[in-house]
């Protein structure tokens, strides 16, 4: 058999773990200095946990877990006779694979209500799974990077969030990306001007594709929802909007003046535009974009998604928003949350490519101890444990082969120093130091050989 692995699944070396490390630890560090919380919850749910939050597009690309032994003779044969796929397909399975981590996290508010504290910061670090066809910076298994907050309707949690993009990005040397912002009020205005209000999911699934389709191809969806040409031709100033984020909602406020919703949203986006222009932000920009529109169903208010800086061939690295009872499909109703996420895989590619990522963070060996034999190894060996006890990444090199093999795996891992150890330089309580990258060795005295080793490190 030929080794390979699932579309959309990737293997990681030890210098991609080292540097998702590195990321994983600066939003981790960014999060918990805001005061959110981590938690974790199980890769797979119940289906009717997740079935009906993403929209019939999202419910698509569920990965349903089949069932097995004898929970398989539930399943219904007759629905597969008249060809009803998906009450078959249901029946065949109990649960999925996690789509995101927000539905999750509403399931886990509801069952754990009365052990957390309101308002609830989390944030969590996991992995999901989406049956998405595999291209560049999108794949079926791939890590999901999310900050919550439930229990509180306050937009200074907006703020809060848009910080958070802010500074991560900022620790880890990422500038020039733009964070765009809608609001889900704002396209239900838009919807209601254009006489479309009973149409508001099918318009801002369609909006949702236009980075991907065009305004054409948006335009060929909406007729075939049974959009009127009246109504796609009165979105078209819409498509034009320019300026500064308070330009943009003026002109915005000026379409939807007739639009009490509407106007609602607009005034949200400005408190939001505003207090964040007053604070200020380090190096990511803003900008109001009405043609974002998130698909997902659950969003109510402020919707927000993160552009990679211009030249990175890459689509959006976040995104989130607003979603003010998305735990009312769990029986509790009335608990407003808001959320973003971090396109971590995503984040790691721009990082990448722009060439971001530390030297520091490859983790390598620093020092490698060659095996000479058993004479020298019991001393060796205490050494070694003196120095990882003093956070030196230490080896010893397993086999007593020819020292030409020894050296050529500390050069193919580009180990800086190594310790040459033998029953001579044991007789003398010595060893010699030998600096890989100029070649220069050096005497030292046992005794003193891991101070010298932990001041070259220094």
């Amino acid at each position: 058999m030929k080794p390979s692995l699932p579309k959309g699944t990737r293997d990681f070396s030890s210098r991609e773990v080292a540097q998702r490390n590195y990321l994983k630890n600066v939003l981790q560090q960014t999060f918990e200095a805001a005061g959110f919380q981590p938690i974790e919850t199980p890769s797979f749910e119940k289906s009717q946990t997740l079935l009906g939050k993403y929209g019939e597009e999202g419910d698509r690309l569920i990965f349903k877990i089949l069932s097995n032994g004898e929970k398989l003779k539930k399943a219904d044969l007759k629905a597969l006779e008249e060809n009803r796929l998906g009450a078959f397909s249901g029946s065949l399975s109990e649960k999925a694979l996690r789509y995101d981590l927000t539905v999750p996290f509403a399931r886990f508010v509801v069952q754990h209500q009365n052990d957390l504290v309101f308002p609830f910061k989390r944030y969590q670090i996991q992995p999901v799974w989406r049956a998405d066809r595999p291209q560049h910076g999108r794949f079926q298994e791939f890590y999901q990077c999310d900050a919550d907050v439930v229990g509180s309707t306050s937009l200074w949690q907006e703020i809060e969030l848009c910080q958070l993009y802010d500074t991560a990005f900022t620790k880890l040397g990422l500038q020039g990306a733009t964070l765009k912002m809608n609001n889900r009020k704002v396209l239900a205005g838009i919807a209601e001007i254009i006489g479309a209000a009973d149409q508001l999911i099918d318009f801002t699934v369609a909006l949702d594709k236009l980075d991907k389709i065009g305004f054409d191809g948006v335009v060929k969806e909406l007729t075939e929802k049974g959009f009127s040409a009246a109504a796609i031709e009165k979105i078209q100033p819409l498509m034009e909007l320019s300026g500064t984020a308070f330009e943009r909602l003026e002109q915005l406020a000026s379409f939807l003046s007739s639009s009490q919703i509407g106007l609602a949203g607009v005034e949200e986006l400005r408190f939001v535009v505003d207090q964040l222009d007053q604070i200020g932000l380090k190096g990511i920009e803003l900008a109001i974009d009405v043609t974002l529109a998130r698909g997902l169903n659950y969003y109510t208010g402020c919707i927000f998604e993160v552009a990679a800086p211009k030249g990175v061939k890459m689509g959006s690295i976040g995104g989130g928003g607003r979603y003010d009872d998305l735990t009312a499909g769990f029986g509790m109703k009335n608990m407003s949350g808001v959320g973003i996420s971090f396109g971590f895989d995503r984040i790691y590619l721009v990082l990448e490519e722009l060439g971001l990522f530390p030297a520091s963070v490859q983790n390598q060996t620093q020092v490698l101890f060659m095996n000479f034999g058993e004479a020298a190894a019991l001393k060796a060996n205490q050494l070694i444990a003196a120095l990882r006890d003093s956070g030196i990444r230490t080896e010893y090199y397993p086999d007593a082969v020819k020292m030409k093999k020894q050296l050529s795996y500390a050069n193919q891992k580009q180990i800086p120093w190594v310790v040459l150890l033998g029953e001579e330089e044991l007789s003398r309580e010595e060893a010699v130091l030998k600096n890989m990258e100029s070649g220069e060795q050096e005497v030292q005295p046992l005794s003193i050989l891991s101070k010298k080793i932990l001041e070259k490190l220094a």
